[in-house]
């Protein structure tokens, strides 16, 4: 449960990031999480310190993520129509796909989609599903 938890803040802090402008030192306190944000003491707890590693990760190969989605995007589909939500739970699943070897891409992909159903418009765990599962396999592939 404490991975999903991560996964979640770490999507809500890269939305917030893309969306608010909001600054990466600000977001990594967890100041915003709750009435009254995250005690320091509990910052520490797997889940917060799983969101970080996410969130920096992201941010150190967001060049090489956004390459890797917009070349497995549909034809029709141009990368800034991409909602900002579905754009962050993206960037922080290719993250982990690309980079992340250790964890079952099932559980990133399961994890992306029902991230997309809670927070997301009503498809975009169809289009998400579809882009990471091109990453996926070209990653696995080598291409």
């Amino acid at each position: 449960m404490s991975r999903r938890k991560g996964r979640v803040l770490a999507f809500q802090m890269l939305y917030a990031y893309e969306v608010g402008h909001v600054p990466l030192e600000q977001l990594l306190q967890f100041s915003w999480v709750g009435k009254d944000g995250v005690a320091a003491e509990n910052r520490e707890r797997e889940e917060y310190v799983f969101a970080r590693f996410l969130v920096n990760g992201v941010l150190e190969h967001l060049p090489e993520i956004d390459e890797n989605i917009k070349k497995y995007l549909a034809e029709n589909w141009n990368f800034d129509r991409i909602s900002k939500v579905s754009l962050s739970i993206l960037r922080m699943s290719a993250y982990s796909i690309l980079y992340q070897r250790d964890i079952s891409v099932l559980i990133i992909i399961d994890e992306a989609i029902q991230i997309a159903k809670e927070f997301g418009d009503n498809d975009a765990f169809r289009f998400i599903n579809a882009v990471l599962d091109k990453i996926y396999k070209a990653a696995r592939n080598g291409t």
